[in-house]
């Protein structure tokens, strides 16, 4: 009698089974219900992806591998799973009152966003590529279809149009480098990788399947130079879904990127590293010089999301546990940061619609002291002014650097901050000392509640870093 082939530990996958049931359930009410429960199935949503979070990661589920290795729970996936859910969680919340002015309820939405969200929690426990490959097309397929979900709005549908095209064109480079990597490998496992590297060292032909996978991965987190879809897809696609490529998928995207290099080819540190280096220089000097111009509010966070994750990246090139707490420290400010600015150009809106133009935000600290003192607080974070979040982010990243004789990388990461801090300030500037446009309509409650648990972290983080700090070294420690 032949022994049964022994079921893998489930238990480990569990909010990725959860969430992928629920994600089911919901589409069935969405289909049954019609537009006119769409308002229930994003309660629903919210309320699923808060499960999650609160209750199956923390006591569902416990640490170690499943699927012969190729899923792996540890502190580094919890910790950026959390991330992930909790910018899931405010991007669905954030689209209550757009659905309301704008005919955005859509029983889709929401269902797309939690299955995008199951994607990237899948990406951040790969442990193999075609686990990787695997999570990372269920969220951009949602993706894809989520940022051309107005259909009546033309802007929606090229900025969907143009995102698949690129999108797929990644896929292709990310799919060749790793059937490069598996040729001069032999593996598809990460720690394999990293000890056929250990071994025998990097082949001409594997270090050009790195690159590709890099590229591919690139793309992700609108890197230069794979940025070139981000300025229109954040501009067309209607804003709650601008809100949720902004933060949540930058974060599982950065996240996956960090298991690649550092559990895959840590042995091959120097050839990968200068591939990171040139992607952050690259990235820093974009994001701060052409946002300069920009006039729509929603193109200039692209331009500033794009710089961002080249200071993230400097954490990266370090290729140290330092380095990578960094990141991961960087990525949490960031993500704080993004939500409430978004929460406040969800605000932006009049009796005859929404408005994107900065020149709308004029003179708005005496039509909107609170939301004006708040946006200005966030953007002196992103310009990385102390006391606030994000000076505390880029001193991490630049340390880090430093600590790995990245010199020159560190100084071109401080100029460019300096440069980039122009176009942040601008908006201060037009808040404060322009003369007032016509008022914005109230900001709903939820969005105030985004904005004021945005500018808490973004204000206080100085005062109490300790937990934030403690859980990234953990984090970080779990890679190495």
């Amino acid at each position: 009698m032949s022994d049964m082939t022994q079921l893998p530990d489930l238990m480990p996958v569990l909010p990725e089974i959860f969430l992928a049931i629920g994600a089911m359930v919901l589409l069935m009410i969405g289909v049954f219900g019609g537009q006119r429960i769409s308002f229930l199935v994003n309660g629903m949503s919210m309320g699923l992806i808060a499960a999650t979070a609160l209750f199956v990661l923390p006591f569902g589920a416990h640490f170690g591998e499943t699927f012969g290795g190729a899923f792996v729970l540890d502190d580094f996936a919890y910790f950026m799973k959390i991330l992930v859910l909790i910018g899931s969680f405010f991007a669905i919340a954030m689209s209550w009152a757009f659905a309301k002015s704008q005919a955005f309820d859509k029983f889709e939405y929401p269902v797309l966003i939690v299955l995008a969200t199951l994607g990237m929690l899948l990406m951040l426990s790969a442990n193999d590529m075609i686990a990787l490959y695997l999570g990372l097309e269920l969220q951009s397929l949602a993706l894809y279809v989520v940022a051309a979900i107005n259909r009546e709005s033309v802007r929606s549908t090229e900025a969907g149009l143009k995102y698949f095209v690129l999108g797929s064109l990644s896929s292709g480079m990310l799919l060749y480098g790793m059937s490069l990597v598996y040729g001069f490998s032999g593996q598809i496992g990460f720690p394999e990788i990293a000890e056929v590297l250990a071994h025998e060292g990097a082949s001409i032909g594997l270090v050009i399947g790195l690159t590709f996978v890099l590229a591919g991965i690139a793309f992700k987190i609108s890197a230069v130079p794979f940025h070139m879809w981000t300025p229109d897809v954040y501009e067309g696609a209607p804003t709650p879904v601008t809100a949720f490529l902004a933060a949540a998928p930058k974060v599982a995207a950065m996240g996956m990127l960090i298991r690649i290099v550092i559990d895959g080819f840590q042995p091959v540190t120097t050839d990968w590293q200068q591939v990171i280096v040139f992607v952050a220089i690259a990235s820093m000097a974009l994001g701060a010089f052409a946002a300069i111009g920009q006039t729509n509010i929603k193109r200039l966070m692209a331009y500033s999301s794009i710089g961002h994750m080249g200071y993230a990246l400097v954490g990266l090139a370090a290729g140290t546990q330092i380095g990578v707490e960094g990141v991961i420290i960087y990525m949490a400010a960031y993500l704080a940061m993004t939500l409430g600015v978004f929460a406040c150009i969800l605000s932006m809106r009049r009796k005859d619609g929404m408005v994107e133009e900065i020149s709308e935000l004029s003179g708005l600290s005496r039509t909107n002291l609170p939301m004006a003192i708040l946006l200005a607080v966030l953007m002196w974070s992103l310009a990385g002014i102390p006391p606030f979040v994000g000076f505390f982010a880029k001193w991490f990243v630049f340390s880090a650097a430093v600590e790995a004789g990245l010199y020159p990388l560190a100084v071109i990461g401080v100029v460019m901050s300096v440069v980039g801090a122009y176009y942040y300030l601008r908006i201060i500037k037009v808040m404060f000392f322009d003369e007032p446009a016509e008022a914005f309509e109230a900001m709903p409650m939820e969005l105030r509640f985004v904005l004021g648990l945005s500018g808490l972290f973004v204000i206080f983080f100085a005062l109490m870093p300790g937990p934030i700090v403690q859980a990234a070294s953990s984090a970080a420690g779990a890679l190495f």
